[in-house]
């Protein structure tokens, strides 16, 4: 694995260390900072098998206790689906992920066995949204939703500026919606449901549907089309159902040129004049680019750790090119 540690400027940081995982498909990225965002520690570990990625992860944290002291919060954003209810015999499982391997894993537990301090797991979509709450398209924003396209569709949630649960996380890309004009044939690629929108509209689906991954479609090419149709009519539904004040679109199929624009056209179609409030709405506000960043998951982790100590968001990091206050040089070492 390859671990990144800032410069020794900042040992002498304040008392609150904190502890963050962005949980992810391919890679998992740990990191621990100070009170004030600072990250002090950094590594990337491709996500294997869960022994061994776990394993490193757990490493991580135990060399950087080490160096800096002992964590006080640590917070996982994970792929999922999770059980995140904390009456649930399995909460702060990977449950039926089709992730081979990772089924059923407890990661809380997991971290439990080698760190006794508080920790939070959420999904790793909801820790994007707090990212973009605090450093991107979602500051100032009381309700919205973050929408990741990608090897998976993803939904997160913030109502009242606080990550949305319930009985257990929202999972909106597994809806199903009518499909769109001259989708009759593919079956979807989802293995619980066929045909719910990310079986029908993800990067793998559409490179199971036309062979060839998306970016290599041309611009022209009738399958964006498709794709525009299921996205807009997803956020239909979270327009009718949540009632945002906005949705924010990430993720790699979200990249292909002018992608937003035509999601915006086609949710004013698919809104069809419906409910005055909705009529006068912007779209060009109303659906958002992410602009927190790559590392909107990694930042969202270590805030929540941080709302788990300190009972309240940190108002007072800022961001900068690199992460939340990192300005200092970063040393590459090779474990």
């Amino acid at each position: 694995m390859e671990l990144r540690r800032r410069g020794a400027a900042l040992m002498s940081a304040g008392p609150l260390l904190l502890g963050g995982i962005e949980a992810g498909g391919t890679k998992f990225l740990c990191a621990v900072a100070d009170q004030n965002g600072h990250s002090l520690a950094e590594v990337r570990i491709p996500t294997t098998t869960a022994a061994d990625t776990l394993g490193a992860a757990s490493a991580f944290f135990a060399e950087a206790q080490l160096e800096f002291g002992r964590i006080d919060a640590l917070s996982i954003g994970s792929f999922g689906p999770l059980s995140l209810n904390p009456v649930a015999p399995d909460h702060g499982c990977i449950t039926s992920t089709p992730k081979a391997g990772w089924q059923d894993i407890d990661l809380l537990r997991h971290f439990r066995a080698t760190l006794d301090v508080p920790m939070t797991l959420d999904t790793d979509v909801n820790c994007a949204a707090v990212g973009e709450h605090l450093f991107g398209s979602g500051m100032g924003l009381d309700t919205f939703c973050y929408v990741t396209i990608g090897t998976g569709i993803g939904v997160g949630l913030l109502i009242g500026g606080a990550p949305h649960g319930g009985a257990n996380h929202p999972e909106a890309g597994h809806i199903r919606l009518p499909r769109a004009p001259g989708d009759v044939d593919f079956a979807g690629i989802c293995p619980f449901h066929g045909d719910c929108i990310e079986g029908l509209a993800s990067g793998p689906a559409m490179s199971a549907r036309w062979g060839v991954v998306g970016e290599r479609l041309p611009t022209d090419h009738p399958g964006w089309e498709m794709e525009v149709d299921y996205i807009a009519g997803l956020c239909a539904t979270l327009t009718y159902v949540v009632r945002p004040d906005r949705i924010i679109l990430g993720g790699g199929v979200m990249a292909a040129p002018d992608m937003h624009d035509r999601v915006r056209r086609a949710l004013r179609t698919k809104l069809a004049g419906y409910d005055a409030s909705l009529r006068s709405v912007d779209m060009t506000d109303y659906v958002a680019v992410p602009t927190a960043g790559a590392s909107a998951g990694l930042t969202g982790a270590l805030a929540l750790a941080y709302r788990t100590t300190m009972r309240q968001w940190p108002a007072h990091w800022t961001m900068s090119s690199s992460g939340p206050r990192a300005s200092a040089s970063l040393e590459t070492i090779h474990a």
